[in-house]
Protein backbone atom coordinates (compact mmCIF):
# COMPACT_ATOMS: atom_id res chain seq x y z
CA UNK A 1 0.00 0.00 0.00
CA UNK A 2 0.93 3.39 -0.68
CA UNK A 3 1.27 6.70 0.56
CA UNK A 4 -1.11 8.79 -0.68
CA UNK A 5 -3.85 10.45 1.49
CA UNK A 6 -6.81 9.23 -0.39
CA UNK A 7 -10.33 10.59 -0.17
CA UNK A 8 -13.34 11.06 -2.04
CA UNK A 9 -15.82 14.05 -3.16
CA UNK A 10 -18.35 13.20 -1.57
CA UNK A 11 -20.84 14.55 -4.04
CA UNK A 12 -19.88 11.87 -6.62
CA UNK A 13 -21.91 9.41 -4.33
CA UNK A 14 -24.74 11.48 -5.15
CA UNK A 15 -26.72 14.93 -3.09
CA UNK A 16 -26.49 15.30 0.75
CA UNK A 17 -29.96 17.31 1.01
CA UNK A 18 -30.29 16.82 4.69
CA UNK A 19 -28.37 14.46 7.00
CA UNK A 20 -29.86 11.10 6.25
CA UNK A 21 -28.12 11.29 2.88
CA UNK A 22 -25.22 12.75 4.40
CA UNK A 23 -24.75 9.61 6.48
CA UNK A 24 -25.90 7.27 3.68
CA UNK A 25 -22.73 9.08 1.62
CA UNK A 26 -20.57 8.65 4.30
CA UNK A 27 -21.08 5.14 4.69
CA UNK A 28 -20.59 4.44 0.94
CA UNK A 29 -17.60 6.58 1.40
CA UNK A 30 -15.89 4.32 4.13
CA UNK A 31 -17.21 0.92 3.11
CA UNK A 32 -14.48 2.09 -0.18
CA UNK A 33 -12.10 2.39 2.16
CA UNK A 34 -11.16 6.16 1.59
CA UNK A 35 -9.90 8.03 4.69
CA UNK A 36 -11.16 11.24 4.05
CA UNK A 37 -13.96 12.82 1.85
CA UNK A 38 -14.77 16.63 0.48
CA UNK A 39 -18.56 17.71 1.01
CA UNK A 40 -20.32 19.99 -1.08
CA UNK A 41 -21.58 22.70 1.20
CA UNK A 42 -23.85 25.21 -0.72
CA UNK A 43 -27.32 24.61 -2.17
CA UNK A 44 -27.99 24.22 -6.00
CA UNK A 45 -30.73 26.66 -5.75
CA UNK A 46 -34.69 26.03 -3.84
CA UNK A 47 -35.22 22.59 -5.60
CA UNK A 48 -31.37 20.90 -4.82
CA UNK A 49 -30.35 22.14 -0.97
CA UNK A 50 -27.32 21.05 0.76
CA UNK A 51 -27.41 20.05 4.41
CA UNK A 52 -24.13 21.76 5.20
CA UNK A 53 -24.52 25.17 3.29
CA UNK A 54 -23.40 27.38 5.45
CA UNK A 55 -27.16 29.72 5.62
CA UNK A 56 -28.88 26.44 7.14
CA UNK A 57 -25.76 24.39 9.27
CA UNK A 58 -25.02 27.06 11.75
CA UNK A 59 -23.87 26.58 14.89
CA UNK A 60 -23.97 23.76 17.29
CA UNK A 61 -24.78 21.57 13.89
CA UNK A 62 -21.39 22.49 12.37
CA UNK A 63 -20.08 20.57 15.45
CA UNK A 64 -22.18 17.64 15.49
CA UNK A 65 -21.91 16.93 11.74
CA UNK A 66 -18.14 17.11 12.21
CA UNK A 67 -19.05 14.78 14.84
CA UNK A 68 -21.16 12.52 12.32
CA UNK A 69 -18.19 12.41 9.99
CA UNK A 70 -15.43 11.37 12.19
CA UNK A 71 -18.07 8.61 13.55
CA UNK A 72 -17.10 6.86 10.11
CA UNK A 73 -13.69 7.28 10.55
CA UNK A 74 -12.92 9.94 8.13
CA UNK A 75 -11.39 13.60 7.89
CA UNK A 76 -12.32 16.20 5.86
CA UNK A 77 -10.16 17.25 3.49
CA UNK A 78 -12.32 20.30 2.64
CA UNK A 79 -15.60 21.49 0.85
CA UNK A 80 -16.59 22.56 -2.39
CA UNK A 81 -18.75 25.78 -2.55
CA UNK A 82 -19.45 25.72 -6.33
CA UNK A 83 -21.16 28.49 -7.56
CA UNK A 84 -22.47 30.22 -10.24
CA UNK A 85 -24.16 32.94 -12.29
CA UNK A 86 -25.76 34.25 -15.60
CA UNK A 87 -22.28 34.24 -17.40
CA UNK A 88 -21.39 30.99 -16.11
CA UNK A 89 -19.60 28.55 -13.66
CA UNK A 90 -18.21 30.42 -10.74
CA UNK A 91 -19.48 34.13 -10.96
CA UNK A 92 -16.89 35.77 -9.45
CA UNK A 93 -16.18 37.28 -12.49
CA UNK A 94 -20.14 38.97 -13.06
CA UNK A 95 -20.70 41.81 -11.05
CA UNK A 96 -24.85 41.28 -11.11
CA UNK A 97 -25.65 39.51 -8.17
CA UNK A 98 -22.08 39.69 -6.81
CA UNK A 99 -22.10 40.42 -3.84
CA UNK A 100 -24.70 37.75 -2.66
CA UNK A 101 -21.67 35.04 -4.06
CA UNK A 102 -19.04 36.72 -2.41
CA UNK A 103 -20.97 36.69 1.05
CA UNK A 104 -21.66 33.12 0.23
CA UNK A 105 -18.23 32.23 -0.59
CA UNK A 106 -16.83 33.62 2.78
CA UNK A 107 -19.64 32.22 4.97
CA UNK A 108 -18.65 28.92 3.73
CA UNK A 109 -14.71 29.14 4.40
CA UNK A 110 -16.71 29.84 8.19
CA UNK A 111 -18.02 26.78 7.97
CA UNK A 112 -14.87 24.97 6.52
CA UNK A 113 -12.63 26.20 9.30
CA UNK A 114 -15.66 25.41 12.08
CA UNK A 115 -15.93 21.92 10.89
CA UNK A 116 -11.78 21.26 10.86
CA UNK A 117 -11.80 21.29 7.47
CA UNK A 118 -10.14 24.54 6.41
CA UNK A 119 -10.24 24.12 2.36
CA UNK A 120 -12.81 25.82 0.14
CA UNK A 121 -12.14 24.99 -3.64
CA UNK A 122 -14.16 26.78 -6.27
CA UNK A 123 -14.09 27.51 -10.33
CA UNK A 124 -14.52 31.67 -9.22
CA UNK A 125 -14.86 31.62 -12.98
CA UNK A 126 -12.91 31.79 -15.97
CA UNK A 127 -9.61 34.22 -15.24
CA UNK A 128 -9.00 36.18 -18.62
CA UNK A 129 -5.60 36.02 -19.82
CA UNK A 130 -6.09 39.84 -20.67
CA UNK A 131 -5.43 41.37 -17.44
CA UNK A 132 -7.86 44.55 -18.64
CA UNK A 133 -10.37 42.59 -19.25
CA UNK A 134 -13.05 44.50 -17.01
CA UNK A 135 -14.04 40.91 -15.41
CA UNK A 136 -10.36 40.88 -14.66
CA UNK A 137 -10.77 43.15 -12.24
CA UNK A 138 -13.56 41.93 -10.84
CA UNK A 139 -12.26 38.68 -10.03
CA UNK A 140 -9.28 40.39 -8.26
CA UNK A 141 -11.58 42.83 -6.62
CA UNK A 142 -13.87 39.59 -5.67
CA UNK A 143 -11.53 36.80 -4.52
CA UNK A 144 -9.29 39.09 -3.05
CA UNK A 145 -12.08 39.72 -0.71
CA UNK A 146 -12.67 36.07 0.04
CA UNK A 147 -8.80 35.80 0.38
CA UNK A 148 -8.81 38.03 3.48
CA UNK A 149 -11.50 36.84 4.74
CA UNK A 150 -9.92 32.67 4.88
CA UNK A 151 -6.58 34.66 6.01
CA UNK A 152 -9.57 35.82 9.00
CA UNK A 153 -10.69 32.85 9.71
CA UNK A 154 -7.54 30.32 9.60
CA UNK A 155 -8.92 28.77 5.89
CA UNK A 156 -7.64 28.80 2.37
CA UNK A 157 -9.97 29.40 -1.06
CA UNK A 158 -8.40 27.13 -3.72
CA UNK A 159 -8.92 27.93 -7.22
CA UNK A 160 -9.44 25.05 -8.89
CA UNK A 161 -7.50 24.43 -12.23
CA UNK A 162 -8.36 23.94 -15.58
CA UNK A 163 -10.71 27.54 -17.36
CA UNK A 164 -7.75 28.89 -17.61
CA UNK A 165 -3.86 27.87 -18.37
CA UNK A 166 -1.76 27.20 -15.30
CA UNK A 167 0.23 30.27 -16.16
CA UNK A 168 -2.55 32.27 -16.27
CA UNK A 169 -4.03 31.31 -13.26
CA UNK A 170 -0.24 32.08 -11.86
CA UNK A 171 -0.25 35.52 -13.12
CA UNK A 172 -3.55 36.16 -11.03
CA UNK A 173 -2.37 34.53 -7.95
CA UNK A 174 1.00 36.43 -7.97
CA UNK A 175 -0.56 39.39 -8.89
CA UNK A 176 -3.56 38.91 -6.08
CA UNK A 177 -0.72 38.16 -3.75
CA UNK A 178 -2.70 36.80 -0.76
CA UNK A 179 -1.05 33.92 1.23
CA UNK A 180 -4.83 32.01 1.85
CA UNK A 181 -6.15 32.28 -1.69
CA UNK A 182 -4.36 28.53 -2.90
CA UNK A 183 -4.75 25.97 -6.14
CA UNK A 184 -7.05 22.91 -5.90
CA UNK A 185 -5.59 20.74 -8.82
CA UNK A 186 -7.56 18.79 -10.92
CA UNK A 187 -5.29 16.83 -13.69
CA UNK A 188 -7.93 15.57 -15.21
CA UNK A 189 -9.36 19.44 -15.77
CA UNK A 190 -5.51 20.33 -17.38
CA UNK A 191 -5.06 17.62 -20.06
CA UNK A 192 -5.76 20.61 -22.70
CA UNK A 193 -3.19 22.33 -21.13
CA UNK A 194 -0.72 20.00 -19.85
CA UNK A 195 -0.86 18.29 -16.89
CA UNK A 196 2.27 17.64 -15.77
CA UNK A 197 3.46 21.25 -16.74
CA UNK A 198 0.20 22.37 -14.88
CA UNK A 199 1.87 21.26 -11.60
CA UNK A 200 5.14 22.25 -12.04
CA UNK A 201 3.87 26.15 -12.76
CA UNK A 202 1.37 26.22 -9.73
CA UNK A 203 3.53 23.67 -7.32
CA UNK A 204 3.79 26.08 -4.42
CA UNK A 205 0.25 27.37 -4.55
CA UNK A 206 -0.98 23.93 -5.01
CA UNK A 207 -3.04 22.87 -1.68
CA UNK A 208 -5.56 20.21 -2.44
CA UNK A 209 -5.93 18.08 -5.77
CA UNK A 210 -8.86 15.65 -6.63
CA UNK A 211 -8.13 12.66 -8.12
CA UNK A 212 -9.92 12.52 -11.63
CA UNK A 213 -9.20 10.80 -15.01
CA UNK A 214 -10.84 10.96 -18.55
CA UNK A 215 -10.70 8.30 -21.00
CA UNK A 216 -10.50 10.25 -24.73
CA UNK A 217 -12.68 8.02 -26.33
CA UNK A 218 -15.50 6.56 -23.49
CA UNK A 219 -14.83 9.91 -21.44
CA UNK A 220 -15.15 7.81 -18.10
CA UNK A 221 -13.40 9.55 -15.03
CA UNK A 222 -12.20 6.18 -13.97
CA UNK A 223 -9.14 6.87 -12.30
CA UNK A 224 -5.97 5.14 -13.79
CA UNK A 225 -8.24 4.52 -17.03
CA UNK A 226 -7.55 7.24 -19.30
CA UNK A 227 -5.22 9.89 -20.05
CA UNK A 228 -4.14 11.48 -17.13
CA UNK A 229 0.24 10.44 -16.73
CA UNK A 230 -0.44 9.09 -13.32
CA UNK A 231 3.19 7.91 -12.78
CA UNK A 232 5.20 11.75 -13.85
CA UNK A 233 1.84 13.57 -12.36
CA UNK A 234 2.51 11.92 -8.91
CA UNK A 235 6.17 12.11 -9.11
CA UNK A 236 5.73 15.58 -9.65
CA UNK A 237 3.50 16.53 -7.18
CA UNK A 238 5.83 14.85 -4.55
CA UNK A 239 8.87 16.21 -6.04
CA UNK A 240 7.33 19.89 -4.90
CA UNK A 241 6.69 18.66 -1.48
CA UNK A 242 3.13 18.00 -1.83
CA UNK A 243 1.55 15.54 1.11
CA UNK A 244 -1.99 16.55 0.70
CA UNK A 245 -5.13 14.58 -0.40
CA UNK A 246 -6.50 13.29 -3.51
CA UNK A 247 -10.09 13.53 -3.62
CA UNK A 248 -11.65 10.74 -6.09
CA UNK A 249 -13.85 12.59 -8.10
CA UNK A 250 -16.41 11.10 -10.22
CA UNK A 251 -19.36 12.87 -11.75
CA UNK A 252 -20.50 10.07 -13.94
CA UNK A 253 -23.85 9.63 -12.07
CA UNK A 254 -23.44 6.01 -13.47
CA UNK A 255 -25.00 3.36 -11.13
CA UNK A 256 -21.51 1.81 -11.09
CA UNK A 257 -19.99 5.00 -9.73
CA UNK A 258 -19.03 3.40 -6.47
CA UNK A 259 -16.69 0.47 -8.07
CA UNK A 260 -15.62 3.58 -10.53
CA UNK A 261 -14.31 5.03 -7.16
CA UNK A 262 -12.88 1.76 -5.52
CA UNK A 263 -10.96 0.65 -8.57
CA UNK A 264 -9.84 4.13 -8.36
CA UNK A 265 -8.61 4.31 -4.95
CA UNK A 266 -6.95 0.78 -5.23
CA UNK A 267 -5.09 2.23 -8.43
CA UNK A 268 -4.05 5.15 -5.92
CA UNK A 269 -3.02 3.27 -3.47
CA UNK A 270 0.07 1.64 -5.56
CA UNK A 271 1.99 4.76 -5.11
Amino acid sequence: MGSLKIGVALWSLGPTPDEAALRTRLETAASIGVKGVQPWCVDGGPEHPCVLDPDRCVGEQRKALRRVVESYGLAISGFCAQLGSAKGLGGLHDREGLRARIDKTKKALELASDMGGPVVTTHPGRIPEDQADPAYQTLLESVGEVGRHAERVGACFAIETGQEPAEVLRAFLERLGLGHVRVNYDPANMLRHGVVPGVKVLGKWIVHTHAKDRHPETRKPTVGQGAVPWDEYIATLKSIGYNGWYAIEDESGSASVVESIRSGKEFLERY
